[in-house]
């Protein structure tokens, strides 16, 4: 297995010889604004720039997106991709939407699991945000509130968990509990919305201090970090946690297991 952190949530795994890209963000930097109603709405995004060319990102055997939000996939990614390339989403919503892109192999992840290549995927709950106060503003912003984890299982790898855009919460225990997995990768740089006194979309440190102490024979690894514009938690913060199961890569580091 390799995990190959790109940039925020766009990372290349490979596992079972097979590589995946999942959630392809590919635009320059700077050529978004940022999200109105979350913090740091003035600075535009994403922060940096890729740290490799589009052609290599997209060299690829499969794409999952784990859910269709700006910051998780867009019209360069679209563009870059081939159209036939199967491509792996978590519900007819999302389906539909990759499909108007122009992609003719849309699959979905099921719970159950979905067989690829002799790989199976399964799909995991998320909460984007405690639920009962994010998905009403989701709604009434015309934004889709759902994501989704994955867990990769084959018979020659160790069990991989890519928790999503998530923060701790049932949801992420359960799926820890079900599969133990070996390696758990979370989206960590806290981004946060200016609901109440502000409310985490995923990971804060708190839930990083959470996540590890539960997982304590897993290897955890920070992703989506120092590129949008709305987080709160930056490479430094995790490092200086001194978690000694979390690792957190830099853009272009790869990670082999």
């Amino acid at each position: 297995m390799k995990i190959h952190q790109i940039r925020n949530a766009t990372i290349i795994v490979t596992y079972n010889d097979k590589r995946f890209l999942i959630d392809p963000w590919l635009m320059p930097k700077e050529f978004m604004s940022g999200f109105e109603g979350a913090m740091n709405s003035d600075i535009r995004q994403p922060r940096i720039e890729l740290p490799i060319s589009i052609d290599k990102i997209v060299d690829v055997d499969a794409v999952i997106l784990t859910h269709f939000h700006p910051d998780h996939f867009d019209e360069f990614a679209a563009k870059a991709l081939d159209k036939n390339i199967p491509f792996f989403v978590q519900n007819e919503t999302d389906m539909n939407i990759i499909k108007n892109f122009g992609f003719n192999v849309v699959r979905l992840i099921s719970e159950s699991g979905t067989d690829f290549e002799g790989i199976k995927i399964y799909k995991t709950q998320c909460q984007h945000g405690r639920r009962e106060v994010v998905k009403p503003m989701c709604e009434q912003i015309g934004m889709p509130y759902d994501a989704m984890g994955i867990v990769f299982k084959a018979n020659t790898e160790k069990t991989l968990y890519v928790a999503g855009d998530t923060i701790w919460c049932d949801e992420v225990k359960t799926a820890i509990n079900k599969f133990n997995p070996e390696i758990i990768i979370i989206n960590a740089c806290g981004a946060t919305v200016l609901v109440g006194e502000g409310e985490r979309l995923i990971m804060d440190i708190e839930d990083i201090k959470a996540i590890s102490n539960y997982a304590k024979n897993s290897t955890i690894i920070a992703s989506h970090m120092d590129t949008v514009s709305h987080l709160t938690v930056t490479r430094e913060d995790i490092k200086n946690l001194k978690q000694n199961n979390v690792i957190v890569p830099d853009d272009n580091e790869i990670l082999e297991y």
